[in-house]
């Protein structure tokens, strides 16, 4: 257990250091937000810095390096993807603070990026065995052989996806990305028996953000970016998958999956009937719109996350 609050303690020291560290860095490089024209909600975060995310990944990549997590394959090749995904949201926030604008990758350009290391992981679960899935709410384990290749290709597209579009709000993404690791360290931990790589990875992966949050709760000092979006996400797929655990995303990312869900019906919607579902998405911009503040909200997301988390462990 000293162990385990050792790295949860380190990892938030350690990420609000760097958090202070990167933040003046990036106000002299100009690396600021480019805020959507009809969010004019935001249009007094305009400026504020980004790509956040290298803090918090820097320090938990450090963390766990010292912590001997690169000494497992498991864990080594979630941080590995979870690196890959941080730079493809890099280049996404270099490229619109270089011209500044708003718009950095082509979308085509992303899915593209996002597939290849998608199908990359679910090879890799393929060939070192990680075939079984366990089924929430009960002490089923499947084996689904090959299939686990276009499965978890899926899971990581649509997790890395959520938690982007989740990032909108002044500490929404980070804040329910701290209780989604904290539920799935436990889970890990129970399932297993005891602690493994990924458990530690995962309360290594909570601490990062919670010393984050230092600096992205409402006023957010800086954002963490698709830079730290995507890695989160990244990060996400790849514990859950990794562990056996791909079908407990949907269950502990329940609002990460809302995110993604409220985007699609109301594209839908919108070409069919030229009518809107939502006042705006994905769904945390339609409780701004109906007058509640990003603090409610991101507490809200974050008190969800941690009832379906306990809902989860309960069963376990």
């Amino acid at each position: 257990m000293r162990e385990v609050i050792l790295l949860f303690a380190g990892a938030c020291v350690l990420s609000a250091v760097f958090c202070a560290i990167l933040i003046p860095l990036l106000k002299k490089m100009h690396a600021g937000q480019y805020i959507l024209g009809y969010v004019q909600e935001h249009k007094a975060k305009s400026g504020t810095p980004t790509m956040g995310g290298l803090a918090f990944v820097a320090a938990a990549v450090a963390v766990a390096a010292l912590a001997g997590l690169f000494a497992d394959r498991l864990s080594a090749v979630a941080v590995t993807f979870g690196i890959a995904f941080l730079g493809v949201g890099f280049l996404d926030d270099f490229l619109k603070f270089r011209f500044r604008r708003n718009l950095g990758l082509k979308a085509y350009q992303k899915i593209l990026f996002q597939l290849a290391l998608s199908v990359i992981a679910g090879v890799f679960c393929y060939l070192n065995g990680l075939t079984y899935l366990n089924i929430p709410f009960s002490d089923l384990s499947v084996d689904i052989g090959v299939w686990i290749v276009p499965l978890s290709a899926v899971v990581f597209i649509a997790t890395v996806n959520s938690v982007n579009l989740t990032d909108g709000l002044d500490g929404l993404a980070g804040s329910t990305g701290f209780w989604y690791f904290a539920s799935f360290a436990l889970l890990v931990f129970l399932l297993a028996g005891g602690r493994t790589s990924l458990s530690d990875l995962s309360v290594i992966l909570c601490g990062v953000l919670a010393g984050y949050l230092v600096f992205n709760t409402n006023k957010a000092s800086v954002f963490m970016g698709d830079t730290g979006s995507l890695s989160l996400g990244g990060f996400a797929a790849a514990v859950g998958v990794f562990s056996g655990n791909a079908l407990y995303i949907v269950v502990i990312g329940i609002m990460f999956v809302f995110s993604s869900i409220s985007v699609i019906i109301q594209v839908i919607y919108y070409k069919k009937t030229k009518k809107r579902v939502f006042l705006m998405a994905p769904l945390h911009h339609h409780f701004q719109k109906k007058g509640y503040s990003e603090a409610k909200i991101a507490y809200v997301y974050s008190l969800v996350t941690a009832l379906a988390g306990l809902l989860c462990i309960f069963f376990v």
